[in-house]
């Protein structure tokens, strides 16, 4: 049987960081594969590695630093996770999403979500930018929801209303901000599956055939707990390779790195101007 995180547990890992700052965060901010670079900016930053926050777990992918990087961000307090965690690295969904409810119960409102995805719509090119507007939450259908198990009554109701996982008044700023710097800004449904395999052609036509336009290995789950906790949350994701919808082609994790140079210039600049207007 699975062992679910609780209360305590949660609040453990919660009082362990905010003995180690002095600011109140008001902006969670999690980094995708190869987006690592935005967290460098952070001012006045205290780093604290996964590894010594009591309960936590610990991120293992290449390109995922594994550690919160907590200060100033145009002027607003944020907490930056510099890598995340995924569900196929072997942990639970409750741990994976751990440290969303750390946020919560830190009095985080607001949530930033990014990530490398694969663009299935045929338009997407590797290096372009898509705002998520709505997401599927496939590998939730087929029973690994992150809420699962006993209902945490003190942080949110046991069925909570997905109709707006994604905050429509901070879409319209990331709007704003990408047509004021110029950046094409792609709309779409982000379908989250387990990984750590990349999607076979027939899986990519299926993906396709439902809405999809682009995929991934994260963020849905993280995104049913902000929720669960009434955060609000702005999604984006950087289309890091092309679907391979015939097979002829072939997809690496190294290709992702890569295409998050091109990414995280254009991710940068439409967080950073949406923190000024929060």
């Amino acid at each position: 049987m699975q062992n679910f995180i609780t209360l305590n547990q949660i609040d453990e890992a919660a009082d362990a960081i905010k003995k180690r700052i002095s600011i109140q965060p008001i902006v969670g901010i999690i980094l995708g594969s190869g987006l690592n670079a935005l967290a460098d900016s952070v001012q006045n930053a205290v780093y604290i590695p996964y590894n010594e926050i009591p309960h936590f777990p610990v991120s293992t992918v290449e390109g995922h630093t594994g550690r919160f990087v907590i200060g100033d961000l145009e002027g607003k307090p944020v907490m930056v996770m510099q890598g995340r965690i995924h569900y196929y690295e072997g942990y639970s969904m409750q741990q994976v999403t751990l440290p969303i409810r750390v946020m919560q119960r830190m009095g985080v409102p607001n949530l930033i979500v990014t990530n490398a995805a694969g663009g299935v719509n045929p338009d997407y090119v590797p290096g372009d930018v898509m705002l998520i507007t709505d997401q599927l939450n496939l590998v939730g259908m087929a029973g690994l929801n992150p809420l699962s198990g006993p209902n945490l009554d003190e942080i949110g109701t046991r069925f909570p209303d997905m109709s707006q996982p994604y905050d429509r008044e901070y879409a319209d700023l990331a709007r704003k901000i990408s047509k004021a710097n110029g950046i094409n800004l792609h709309e779409g449904i982000y379908t989250g599956l387990s990984g750590p395999s990349f999607e076979s052609p027939a899986d990519l036509r299926f993906l396709r055939m439902v809405g999809t336009d682009a995929v991934g290995m994260s963020t849905v789950p993280e995104v049913i707990v902000a929720r669960h906790g009434n955060m609000r949350v702005l999604g984006i994701s950087g289309i890091s390779n092309k679907a391979n919808l015939d097979g002829a082609t072939f997809t690496t994790h190294e290709e992702v790195m890569e295409s998050g140079k091109i990414i995280t210039p254009k991710i940068e600049k439409i967080v950073r101007g949406v923190l000024r207007e929060f």
